[in-house]
């Protein structure tokens, strides 16, 4: 098991002046790597609210960010917030996605605080003023870091729009691909650089639309599913997670995009059973691409498979298959291999 690495633990009365003084303190904002709205008057804290998970929530400008997994570092980093973070947390397993990363820069420059999973331990000791994180996927109650637990604290959060459906009422039950614009532009909202976040969105907007233009002109999308990990049972994508719109975007059909839920686990037996012509293979560390092509064609369950039968393996890193900016990658890259296999 990985240990993540804490820092130092901070005296309780220190703690305590920190947290009084996030409520009592304004301070400037650090405006770096990205421009503040002009609607920031002079650049000072502003407060705006927005919608998170069907609820509207005001923020004063973050100063202290603290991003959790590539989800949450790579919507910062790509509308230029690096500068404003307190630092992210992120699993060893999660490293080859960093090398791999557009902003291999921006990680480098920002604080790691953690390399197994965020705690409130983690952010407090940090001294942050806002965390970024999945439900589920970061919060949790069974880790005891929530956004309720946290605002005791004096610290905001907002937690990724694809996993809201999972979050209290589920009131927000946002596709994917629509959930990581949303976050997008909420973020941008939040830090006043709003303009940059519209220039992003429209981008991977049409990036989309032209990836739609090279879908075939008839037949049914190809089947595909998608293997993260698992051997009793398969760890895969739901129609909550952000493969079940990369593949879409890409001209194919999640074979399990019924399942309501997000990364989660099935049996066999229904993989087996929906035929899937491609398998999407999510690559990270701990166990390569390759070992688990190897041993999906030894399970016995998939060896009648199309995509077993045909050797139609697409790989996909991490870094493009959760929530975040790459997921256009992702689904451009799936498109081409689906087009190069005559899907």
């Amino acid at each position: 098991m990985i240990r993540a690495h804490l820092p130092p633990r901070r005296t309780v009365r220190a703690r305590a002046a920190w947290i009084a003084g996030l409520v009592a303190a304004v301070l400037p904002v650090t405006g770096c790597g990205a421009e503040v709205d002009r609607s920031d008057k002079g650049g000072k804290s502003a407060e705006v609210t927005v919608s998170n998970c069907g609820k509207d929530i005001t923020y004063t400008r973050p100063k202290r960010a603290v991003a959790y997994d590539v989800s949450g570092a790579e919507k910062m980093f790509a509308l230029g917030l690096g500068g404003r973070m307190r630092g992210y947390v992120m699993n060893k397993l999660g490293d080859p996605s960093i090398a791999g990363s557009p902003w291999r820069a921006d990680y480098a420059k920002v604080d790691r605080l953690g390399t197994e999973r965020i705690t409130r331990e983690i952010v407090v000791n940090a001294e942050a003023d806002w965390v970024l994180a999945g439900w589920n996927s970061g919060f949790g109650e069974d880790r005891g870091i929530t956004p309720a637990l946290l605002k005791k604290v004096g610290i905001a959060s907002y937690v990724h729009t694809e996993t809201c459906w999972d979050y209290g009422s589920g009131a927000a039950d946002v596709p994917p691909l629509r959930a990581l614009y949303t976050d997008l532009r909420a973020i941008g909202k939040i830090f006043g650089v709003s303009p940059r976040a519209e220039r992003l969105v429209a981008g991977l907007k049409s990036r989309v639309a032209a990836l739609k233009k090279t879908w075939p002109d008839k037949g049914d999308p190809a089947r595909v599913f998608v293997y993260d990990s698992g051997t009793d049972q398969p760890f895969t994508a739901g129609r909550h997670a952000a493969p079940n719109d990369i593949i879409a975007a890409a001209g194919g059909q999640n074979v399990l995009d019924d399942l309501d839920k997000g990364w989660t686990t099935v049996g066999w037996e229904p993989v087996a059973k929906a035929k899937p012509e491609v398998i999407v293979v999510v690559d990270y560390a701990g166990q390569s691409a390759r070992e688990k092509i190897r041993y999906l064609k030894s399970q016995p369950a998939m060896k009648s498979v199309p995509a077993v039968r045909n050797n139609r393996f697409h790989v996909i890193s991490y870094g493009d298959a959760v929530s975040g900016p790459r997921n256009v990658k992702g689904a451009e890259d799936l498109g081409r291999y689906l087009r190069s296999v005559g899907r």
